[in-house]
């Protein structure tokens, strides 16, 4: 008689863990320049709120990798995706827009339902599937290079899309937290539908994360500041080991306490220019934080490979580096790579 195999030692035999990593061990992997994490400021819907980010960022000499929108490319006028992919070029940072709308935005009863709630980020029928890829085309003939998505089907089709030279082969499927990717089954499968990168649930614990660390080798976005939303959690003491799990692992700062913002405008502006520039702030705290307990960890400095950045204009060409991008790189020069973040004073004008 055979002898049984556990589930645990079938996991083991197909790549996965046997279980969550209780030891939580230090993932040793980094970007391609060898750093451990970057800094995403989340929420930043339209120019606006581009331009309050990379202000605020260079006025505190915190150092921006990537910002991400989340009201989707439809909702932003011709106008307002040239001026975004224009400060996003001049500072070097990835610009990552929301491939919308979702069943939460459309006529689905179930996504309003108590129990539904899960259904609200996928694509409810075709049509929003083709809705949402017509956002990343469109995002893609303005030059941004990373869009966010919500729904499994669109991501095969994104990445099929991509096969076919109908979007750029660079271009990043940023996965959302929504598409909630809580366990390294789940990580593995998103990782072969042509994910770039993984934005995981709010609330996973490290050992959790040390689990699914070990399943892929994609970076991963985690919140360390998250809105009510989504549990409200401050994991700010949690950084250093965050950051030693998790590599290599983008920091994003929601805000507890504050609006829902989705989907914005410009009534909302003030609002959402105000809560830009407080999530800066955070990302401020976060390095300050890890300059006192963990100097050791390593930061990637402005324009670091693998960023997708936004194309250069095709008119133009790539525009030479501007204000924001010296300020930026200068924030980065002045930590020399490790954590902290630069004096005021070396970022004046």
């Amino acid at each position: 008689m055979a002898t049984p195999v556990s589930t645990r030692d079938f996991l083991a035999s197909i790549g996965l863990p046997r279980g969550d990593l209780s030891q939580a061990p230090a993932s040793g992997q980094t970007f391609p320049d060898g750093a451990q994490f970057r800094i995403e400021i989340p929420s930043t819907e339209g120019p606006a709120c581009l331009q309050a980010v990379l202000s605020e960022a260079a006025r505190r000499g915190v150092v921006v990798h990537r910002v991400s929108q989340g009201s989707g490319v439809l909702l932003l006028t011709d106008a307002e995706l040239r001026q975004m992919a224009q400060l996003g070029r001049e500072a070097r940072i990835e610009v990552s827009l929301a491939a919308r709308p979702h069943a939460a935005w459309g006529t689905s009863a179930m996504a309003r339902s108590p129990a539904g709630g899960v259904a609200g980020s996928t694509a409810r029928g075709q049509e929003q599937v083709v809705y949402q890829l017509d956002d990343a085309r469109r995002a893609a003939a303005h030059g941004f290079r990373s869009v966010l998505i919500t729904d499994i089907g669109t991501l095969a089709a994104f990445d099929e899309m991509k096969r076919a030279g109908l979007l750029p082969p660079e271009m990043i499927a940023k996965i959302s937290v929504l598409f909630a990717v809580a366990n390294p089954s789940a990580a593995r499968v998103v990782t072969r539908l042509g994910a770039g990168t993984l934005n995981l649930p709010t609330d996973l614990t490290l050992p959790q994360v040390a689990a699914i660390r070990a399943a892929t080798d994609l970076p991963l976005d985690i919140y360390i500041e998250s809105a009510d939303d989504f549990g409200g959690f401050l994991r700010y003491n949690e950084l250093p080991g965050i950051i030693r799990v998790a590599a290599p692992v983008y920091l994003k700062f929601g805000l507890r306490n504050a609006p829902d913002l989705y989907p914005s405008g410009t009534h909302l502006e003030p609002t959402a220019v105000a809560l830009s520039r407080e999530r800066v702030r955070r990302a401020e705290i976060a390095m300050e934080l890890l300059g006192r307990e963990a100097p050791e960890l390593r930061m990637s400095a402005a324009g670091a490979p693998g960023l997708a950045f936004v194309a250069p204009d095709a008119g133009r060409g790539q525009p030479p580096d501007g204000g924001n991008s010296r300020l930026n790189d200068r924030a980065y020069r002045a930590s020399d790579g490790h954590v902290g973040r630069a004096d005021a004073s070396d970022l004046a004008e």
